[in-house]
């Protein structure tokens, strides 16, 4: 007989079905884990998000980290600020890149519209504050008040006045088109005899007051004189971001002990506190209509929920993205806008991006 004519013997199936099952265990063992030490509801969005097509828009203009974005406030335009030296700004729609300013010298931390949209007012690393054309970079001044790197900078709802907080410890309000200064607030000197920063200023929506936070309290003054107005004590964590409600009657501070704190202002109360994040809180946004906050954190995601109980929170991860064909490593989201008809949102983060994505509800 023929080696040909041999029956050749059946290929055994007990190893291949005995691999299928130890794969299929380890796979029910690891839903089991994510079930009993995991939030369902995200385990379910994360999923959701991994066979879902992405909704948002990436704009990639950057070389170096975003640090800060901002609408234009007719809402067509969006300027964003990054560690490679420069503030872009772009089509909110297209993307397309409109105009480069590249008047700093190091790092560009913070970004400011003016009211009527002509202007834009930075800060950074270089420890100045530049006002320049937004539409053709023209630079119309630069402020030299403070002494080290400036993290937060607004305009006043009139346009006529700009505040600044810079780590040197001050918090200046100086005439936006000359620079001369209406006033300086200084943060206690602690015994090593180092100033404390102020890492946050926020203008109130009626022009009369202004709030900054940094280690420490948080401090509201009368925006004419410098007075102090009302403060809100320590509790707990480093403010990175303060925000005023689009009616002035609260105030939303977004914290380094992974929190978000409402206060009513007037009352000197704190209304709500939302914890859904596992990281600092770097940025928080209000929606134009006052019922919902945006907030950015450095664990990768933007949440937005409800202003006074938290319900209703949808969590964005495209800087943390994990989708078909597409991973990108956790990425701290250092700004969050929203724009001016509140159905969109704009965020900024450590991977070089910025997402315009829907706003949900």
């Amino acid at each position: 007989m023929s080696i040909l004519d041999k029956k050749l013997p059946q290929t055994p199936v007990r190893k291949s079905r005995g691999k299928r099952i130890i794969i299929s265990i380890i796979l029910v063992v690891l839903a089991l884990i994510l079930l009993v030490f995991t939030d369902i509801s995200n385990d379910v969005a994360l999923v959701a998000h991994f066979f879902a097509p992405p909704s948002h828009f990436t704009y990639h203009g950057h070389s170096g980290y975003v640090s800060a974005v901002a609408w234009s406030p007719d809402g067509k335009r969006i300027a964003s600020a990054s560690g490679d030296g420069t503030v872009q700004i772009w089509n909110a729609s297209s993307g397309t890149t409109i105009y480069t300013y590249r008047g700093h010298d190091n790092d560009v931390f913070c970004l400011a519209w003016s009211p009527d949209g002509r202007y834009i007012a930075s800060g950074g690393l270089d420890t100045t504050v530049q006002v320049w054309n937004a539409g053709n970079g023209h630079r119309i001044y630069t402020y030299h008040g403070h002494t080290d790197a400036v993290f937060s900078v607004v305009w006043s709802p009139d346009g006529t006045r700009i505040a600044s907080a810079s780590e040197d410890g001050t918090v200046q309000v100086w005439d936006a088109m000359t620079g001369g200064n209406v006033f300086t607030f200084r943060n206690s000197t602690p015994a090593r005899g180092s100033p404390v920063p102020w890492n946050t200023v926020a203008w109130s929506p009626n022009g009369k007051r202004i709030a900054a936070g940094g280690i420490g309290d948080i401090q509201v003054w009368d925006a004419a004189s410098g007075k102090n107005v009302v403060y809100y004590g320590y509790n707990g964590g480093i403010a990175h971001a303060v925000a005023w409600s689009p009616d002035g009657r609260y105030l939303a501070v977004g914290r380094s002990n992974d929190t978000v704190e409402v206060w009513d202002v007037t009352a000197v109360r704190n209304v709500y506190t939302y914890s859904g994040h596992t990281s600092d809180v770097l940025a928080v946004a209000w929606s134009p209509d006052g019922k919902r906050i945006a907030s950015a954190s450095a664990d990768g995601t933007v949440q937005v929920w409800d202003a006074f109980t938290g319900d209703h929170a949808y969590v964005y991860r495209g800087h943390a993205d994990f989708a078909l064909g597409h991973f990108t490593p956790g990425a701290g989201v250092n700004s969050v806008a929203w724009s001016p008809d509140g159905t969109h949102i704009a965020s900024a983060a450590t991977d070089g991006t910025v997402q315009v994505w829907p706003a949900r509800g």
